[in-house]
């Protein structure tokens, strides 16, 4: 039989890992006896943690949520995701930088020295865009607490210089909190424009109490991901571009590759290649063709071709006025 702290973390990983055992269901995966449960089961509730006596046939147990906080179990592999979690939550923008390196400090002080050997090893940089703004932590537990309960937020959203009086009051059905560039958004149902609205969270002052509950609608394009995506490229709610176009470039398709993230590039010989690409509009799109350093072709659409004779004209007179 294994020693009493052994078992003892045997039998609380086990009851992690589903909401109910049955008491010979746990006897028989410890090899212990059914008595042998029952004591540990005490002692664990000595330790603090809130384990509930289930009914039925056989009994049971059932690890609750407590008011207190007990010691925490961790695996190897839990212990490693926690802590470049937290390592990476000290960049995230959220209010919370210094709190999660306090937290990642105190889990690191109760590892093993074979744990703690590994996160120590193991450094995760969060690179911060010096230009996001803080988002103050108060305000990002009003948003997604509103976002859980499904309940109608109001709130004073600011302009771009700050002014939160220069708006009137919002009232939206909160979906999604999400973060995109480095920033928090809140995508969500304005109720008063009656379409579906981005909002930096930066922005947001949330006003209490909370609106009455609602029945979530269907967020277009079938995903959050998509929609954001759709939203920020200035494309419509499937997620493509509303202006697509096709050029060729007198480049190997290797040196114009790595340079393509959403783009389709055809190879045409040794030093020319096809490149599709798409963008919010048609100047944005020639311009992000004329970014390589290379002859280019226009193979469509005229829309493309005419972008192309706008920035030269602009291109042309910006040269002159110097």
């Amino acid at each position: 039989m294994p020693k009493t702290s052994a078992r003892l973390l045997a039998l609380l990983s086990l009851m992690q890992a589903r909401r109910d055992w049955p008491g010979a269901l746990l006897a028989e995966r410890l090899d212990v006896s059914a008595r042998t449960v029952r004591r540990d089961v005490d002692r664990l509730r000595e330790l603090g943690y809130p384990i509930v006596t289930t009914k039925g046939p056989d009994g049971g147990y059932r690890l609750g949520a407590g008011t207190q906080l007990p010691p925490l179990l961790f695996d190897d592999e839990q212990a490693v995701a926690l802590a470049v979690a937290l390592q990476i939550a000290t960049g995230a923008g959220a209010g919370i930088e210094e709190a999660a390196a306090r937290a990642l400090n105190t889990v690191r002080q109760v590892m093993p020295a074979r744990l703690r050997h590994r996160i120590d090893t193991l450094q995760v940089t969060a690179v911060e865009r010096s230009a996001a703004p803080r988002v103050d932590s108060g305000v990002l537990m009003a948003i997604s607490g509103a976002v859980h309960a499904r309940e109608v937020l109001r709130f004073e959203y600011a302009t771009a210089a700050g002014d939160p009086a220069a708006t009137p009051p919002r009232r939206v059905e909160p979906h999604h909190f999400v973060t995109w560039g480095g920033r928090w958004y809140l995508v969500a149902w304005d109720l008063d424009r009656d379409d579906w609205r981005t909002f930096r969270a930066d922005r947001i002052t949330p006003r209490s109490p909370t609106g009455p509950r609602f029945t979530p609608r269907e967020l277009p394009g079938g995903n959050v991901s998509t929609f954001v995506a759709s939203r920020f490229s200035g494309s419509d709610d499937s997620g493509g571009w509303p202006c697509r176009g096709e050029v060729i470039l007198d480049l190997p398709a290797a040196e114009v590759s790595p340079f393509i993230r959403d783009g389709v590039v055809e190879e045409l010989g040794p030093d020319r290649c096809r490149l599709s690409l798409g963008s919010w509009s048609w100047p944005a799109l020639a311009a992000a063709f004329g970014r390589f350093d290379a002859n280019i072709e226009v193979v469509g659409p005229a829309e493309l071709s005419d972008a192309f004779a706008h920035l030269a004209h602009r291109y042309a007179n910006a040269a002159t006025s110097s």
